[in-house]
This record gives C-alpha cells, sequence and structure tokens, in this order.
C-alpha cells in the first residue's frame, strides 16, 4: 500500500530529480515508451474473450526456456511452456504439469516419472518421453551454456524408459526434486534440433497457450491451445501483453481501459491508481544489485567494492525514490524468506567508511560510470545514487540504457565498470540454493562480473555444494549463511535492497487475477468477468 509519507516524499523526490537533470548529462540510450498510447488494437470490449495486459519490460532476450532470463520473455513462457512439475506463480509450490503424478522412487538416486496422457506441442505433434530426456540433455551439455544448468547438478542423467516413462538418475539424493525440475521446461525435439533460432524467436511449447506474434518493443501477442488437456487450461481465447516500458504509459492504458492489469506500477502513482483499481504490493525476493567487473582495477580490490555499498545512501533511495516499498538489504534474501540469514557484513549508511576504504586500497580520484537499465523506478533511484557516490568524491557518470542492449554491448564483452540493475531469479523458484546459484554459479562470475577465477568463488561452490547434498537441516541453513557471508564481503554482485512489487488490474474485468511476487503477470486460471 502507498507510504503515509508519499506526498512529501514525492515533492521532495521531484526537486531533486529536478536539480540532478538540470546539473547532469546522461549517456548512453535513454529509451522511451515502446510506442504510443495509441499503438495497436484498442480495448476489447467488456466480456470479449481477450485479455490485454501491460508489461513492463521489452523482449530482452528470446523465449528459449534454456536461456531465457529476461523478465517478460520467461513470464512469458509461464504460459507457453510445461515442466514435468512446475510451481505455481503465486503460491511457489510444486503441482505436477507434465507429469501424470508423484514420482515414483526406484533407489535413492534414480526416479521414473509417467507423463500425462494426450499432451501435445502446440505443432501438434505428442510430448513423449524422447522429448523430456532431450530437453534435459541441452540444459546439461556444457556446449549449450544453459542459465538453468545451475539449478540442477544433482543430475546426472534422464532417459526416455519407454513413449510415456522418463528415468531420472541423481548425482545424489535431493530433497526438493519436484520444485527443482520445474526449471527444464519440456521443448519438442524435433523442432528446435531443425530450427533453434526460430524456436528462440517463435516457441512452441506445450502449455495453455502459444504465441501467434512477438515484437522486441511493442507485444506479445498469444492464443489459447485448444488441444491443451493439463490442469491450467486457458480461460480466455487471446492475450495481447503491450510492452510498455514507460511508466506513465502504463497507467494510461490502464486508466483508458486499454489494458486489463499492469505490472510495476510506478511508485509515484500508485496511491492514484490504488484509488480506481485494485492493487497490492508483495515483497519479493526481487532486488536491485550492485555489480562489478572485476577484472578492472580497481574494482579487483574488495575494498573498493565495499566502500561504493557503504556510500548509499539506502535509506533515501527507498524513502524517497521508492516512497518506502523497499527494504534495504541485510543479506542476500530478503528478511521474509524463511531461510534468510543476517549477513557478518551489512552495509548500512557509512560515508566515512567509504572513503577510508577508498584511501586504504589507494584510491584517491575515483571516475566511475555507473551502467544501468532503463525500469521506470531504476531511473527514479539511479540519481540518489549517484549524488550519494559524488558525496564522497566518487564523479560518477550514468549510462541509462534499455537492458537488453546494455548487457549485449556492455557487460557481456566486459566494456563496463560498475551496473546497478534489477534480478529476479525467484521466477525460476524460490529454494535458498537456487537463489545463490542464479548469481554466484555458471554466466554471472565467468562472463559477467568476471570473478571466477578466485580462491573466493571456488570456495563459494564448495559451500553450496556442501549444503546442497546435507540431509541436516540445521547444518545446511549454516552452510548457506557461511555462503551469505562470503558474498556480502566480497561483493562482486550483492544486492542494494529488495523491493515490493505493485501490481494493478480491474477486477471488473478480470476473474481470478492475483498478483505475484516476482516480476511479470500470471494469467493461469485467469478468466475475463
Amino acid at each position: 500500500m502507498p507510504n503515509p509519507q508519499a506526498s512529501v516524499n514525492r515533492r521532495d523526490f521531484l526537486r531533486f530529480v529536478g536539480a540532478v537533470s538540470a546539473a547532469t548529462a546522461f549517456t548512453g540510450s535513454l529509451a522511451a515508451c515502446s510506442g504510443p498510447a495509441s499503438t495497436g488494437s484498442a480495448a476489447p470490449a467488456a466480456g470479449a474473450d481477450t485479455i490485454e495486459a501491460g508489461i513492463s519490460y521489452a523482449l530482452s532476450t528470446g523465449f528459449d526456456p534454456m536461456t531465457s532470463s529476461g523478465a517478460t520473455p520467461v513470464a512469458a513462457n509461464m504460459h507457453v511452456f510445461e515442466a514435468l512439475f512446475d510451481l505455481d506463480p503465486v503460491t511457489r509450490e510444486s503441482y505436477a504439469a507434465l507429469a501424470a503424478g508423484e514420482p515414483q522412487q526406484v533407489d535413492d538416486t534414480t526416479v521414473r516419472i509417467a507423463l500425462r496422457d494426450g499432451a501435445t506441442f502446440h505443432d501438434g505433434s505428442p510430448v513423449t518421453a524422447a522429448d523430456v530426456a532431450f530437453s534435459f540433455a541441452r540444459v546439461l551439455d556444457p556446449a549449450n551454456a544453459s542459465l538453468m544448468v545451475q539449478f540442477i547438478p544433482f543430475v546426472s542423467q534422464v532417459t526416455a524408459v519407454d513413449d510415456k516413462t522418463v528415468e531420472i538418475k541423481l548425482k545424489h539424493a535431493f530433497p526438493l526434486l519436484k520444485e527443482r525440475l520445474a526449471v527444464v521446461k519440456v521443448v519438442p525435439k524435433a523442432l528446435v534440433e531443425k530450427d533453434k533460432a526460430g524456436f528462440d524467436a517463435k516457441p512452441v511449447g506445450s502449455g495453455p497457450y502459444r504465441v501467434l506474434e512477438a515484437t522486441k518493443e511493442d507485444k506479445i501477442v498469444f492464443e489459447r491451445w485448444d488441444k491443451y488437456n493439463g490442469p491450467r487450461p486457458a480461460k480466455v481465447k487471446s492475450m495481447t501483453w503491450r510492452l510498455l516500458s514507460d511508466p506513465s504509459a502504463r497507467v494510461t492504458a490502464l486508466e483508458s481501459g486499454r489494458v486489463a492489469a499492469i505490472e510495476d506500477v510506478p511508485y509515484l502513482d500508485a496511491e492514484k491508481v490504488g484509488q480506481k483499481h485494485k492493487m497490492e504490493s508483495v515483497q519479493s525476493f526481487g532486488l536491485l544489485f550492485l555489480m562489478f567487473n572485476c577484472s578492472r582495477k580497481p574494482f579487483d580490490d574488495k575494498r573498493v567494492r565495499q566502500a561504493l555499498h557503504y556510500a548509499i545512501d539506502k535509506d533515501k533511495v527507498i524513502r524517497t525514490g521508492m516512497l518506502g516499498n523497499g527494504a534495504a538489504a541485510t543479506g542476500y534474501v530478503q528478511e521474509t524468506h524463511p531461510a534468510y540469514a543476517r549477513a557478518a557484513t551489512v552495509y548500512g549508511y557509512d560515508p566515512d567508511k567509504a572513503k577510508a576504504l577508498l584511501k586504504e586500497a589507494g584510491v584517491d580520484k575515483l571516475d566511475v560510470t555507473m551502467v544501468t537499465t532503463d525500469a521506470g523506478w531504476v531511473k527514479d533511484i539511479v540519481p540518489i545514487i549517484k549524488e550519494s557516490w559524488d558525496a564522497v568524491g566518487v564523479s560518477t557518470t550514468l549510462d541509462i540504457g534499455q537492458s537488453g542492449g546494455q548487457y549485449t554491448n556492455k557487460i557481456d564483452p566486459g566494456e563496463f565498470e560498475v551496473l546497478v540493475a534489477p534480478g529476479d531469479p525467484s521466477v525460476f523458484g524460490n529454494d535458498m540454493d537456487l537463489l545463490l546459484r542464479w548469481f554466484y554459479d555458471g554466466i554471472w562470475p565467468t562472463k559477467r562480473y568476471r570473478w571466477d577465477g578466485t580462491a573466493e568463488a571456488k570456495k563459494m561452490l564448495e559451500l553450496l555444494d556442501a549444503a546442497v547434498q546435507t540431509d541436516d537441516a540445521a547444518e545446511q541453513k549454516k552452510l548457506w549463511a557461511q555462503a551469505v557471508d562470503l558474498a556480502a564481503e566480497e561483493a562482486p554482485l550483492y544486492p542494494i535492497l529488495h523491493r515490493k512489487l505493485p501490481t494493478a488490474w480491474d477486477d471488473k474485468v478480470l476473474s481470478g487475477f492475483k498478483p505475484i511476487p516476482t516480476t511479470g503477470l500470471s494469467f493461469l486460471d485467469v478468466a475475463r468477468v
């Protein structure tokens, strides 16, 4: 809900942004709305068998679930693909999707799973055990550089027993098997092998909706898959997701009735939007993180990384830029998470300590280009971070651009110093091992913040591996706490804050809609009134 001091903070914030805008020249690309409010078709008539929604991110990656990490394609994939077991987008509880029922335990490290009868892909072909085995094999193949592989390190091999049964061999017993199997979406082997690029651009799954059209900064159009026979059938004939990265465009689209729901309601507009529509802010793991290029000096020195964390006035960021809709990071996960542990190093606002650490590291004058993304709420608060860094003598230039372009052109090639950006791997799962491995195992430490060759990076993986292999809950929590302490101390990538996710919708149009604790929107089990 809106902060009781929202009106005061709104005035303070607008004065601050005005002053910064007048004094600072932003570099890079400042992305605008994905299209004017009039772009595309008009809102459907009340009762029409379609849903239109406003999404806050453009298509920054393709749809292939093996590699897709963009907020929008991942949210879309919840409607398009199925895993053996999926996670409910609202409760985060596991349920049988392509699986016909519970796994059959053959022995401690072998399970068999039967597939749902009659499941078909969107090209009309049947879903077979060979497709399931192929889907796992491509994720496990190092040559494919899958983002999902770090989430299933316990899987040795998946094979087809017959057309409707798969066998999963594990390296060791893993109690969260069903929850973790959700990260591997099942794809049609023949189609993917024939045209990988085409599949990435226009996905074919077995879920309740299929994609008809996807335009990077405009829209995604879905159609109900009438042959779907699983547990979450589509309740409308079609959906159109308008990709509206500009916050005011999303609000206008909702208020005009062009869309029936929007994610990422701008904090400054939350009170106004909540007066006419249903609105709820859900506490999430979703974080704003600070990431360094550890292959560049002086950011290879953890004291410099720590200094820039201590220099951030997080309370001002949350109070002024987010109107209270966030919580400063005191550990790796939000304090409401069941596995939360307070880190040994907590970055409170301490500009004197920041200056002392920079001096200790031998850094006298530091000029930094802060690369960041154009999500509306991020653009609102990075000027406050810049102000904090400038105040401790770090000359800061903002480089704000569309997320996909920033990663493609700067982050992945290593042409950056510091990144401030949002992230939310909880879309894939909510257990501590998964959330830690997303940022500290695989592509992020090797290809992005370039920390993987360090002794500390090796220690991190040892801790995670030990934690996931123990059946002692207390020992597991202790090992995860040590991993959190290591991440906080080294800070190659570490959260600044965890945000609340404000979602708004028209309950006179939508039936069964609920906000979710991750980025994106879910229309599973949602109908029109």
